[in-house]
């Protein structure tokens, strides 16, 4: 037990440094109270559970999720918080560049999406940028934007905007991040990434407050 505890002081301080990098501060507060939660409603940590998980004989994800409730009594949310970490697909939140190059495989895609970026970070140094597996995250104390890869090397931009704030505005389709975003800024290539996209991420920004 003295081990296992001591292994998980040394991954703290690293996961720490790296939710920093790609998660705003509410973000954070948020996966911290999930942790404390499991383990104050359970008795055990992620850690814990973890390696209970990897002892399932079952093969797929929902004969474990079940076994975990047959077995334990967990409800689906917490069996998913486990399996997540148990069997990771693909790279996690604390890895963005795997993340980034899992996301955007078209070279296209990808420049759009560091066009944004560039801009997000000239234009708000405090903003936190953070690489998810379906979408990359725009943050201040919330998400004030979203991009995820489109179909034929394009970028689709989600913004807490109403749809009358520009002309290149589209209604929003059913997209992978948490927050909603009422617009939808469809890029076909750098070059899109202009001053009226500056523009609406500065009234975007100011919404994320």
């Amino acid at each position: 037990m003295a081990k296992q505890a001591a292994k998980a002081a040394k991954k703290a301080p690293a996961k720490k440094a790296a939710a920093a990098l790609v998660l705003s501060e509410r973000q954070q507060k948020w996966f911290a109270s999930v942790q404390a939660g499991l383990e104050r409603d359970t008795g055990k940590t992620l850690d814990q559970w973890v390696k209970l998980a990897k002892t399932c004989p079952e093969a797929t994800p929902r004969k474990r999720a079940d076994w975990l409730r047959e077995k334990y009594g967990l409800g689906v949310n917490r069996a998913a918080q486990i399996l997540s970490a148990a069997f990771p697909d693909g790279p996690d939140w604390d890895q963005p560049d795997a993340l980034l190059d899992q996301l955007w495989k078209e070279k296209e895609g990808r420049a759009i999406y560091e066009a944004v970026a560039k801009l997000v970070r000239k234009e708000f140094p405090e903003a936190v940028i953070g690489p998810r597996k379906t979408f990359v995250s725009f943050s201040r104390k919330i998400q004030f934007a979203a991009i995820i890869p489109a179909k034929g090397a394009k970028a689709e931009l989600g913004l807490p905007l109403p749809l009358g704030e520009s002309k290149r505005f589209a209604p929003m389709k059913n997209r992978p991040w948490a927050e909603k975003h009422s617009a939808l800024l469809v890029l076909s290539s750098p070059k899109d990434v202009d001053a009226e996209v500056k523009r609406l991420l500065k009234l975007a920004w100011a919404k994320g407050a």
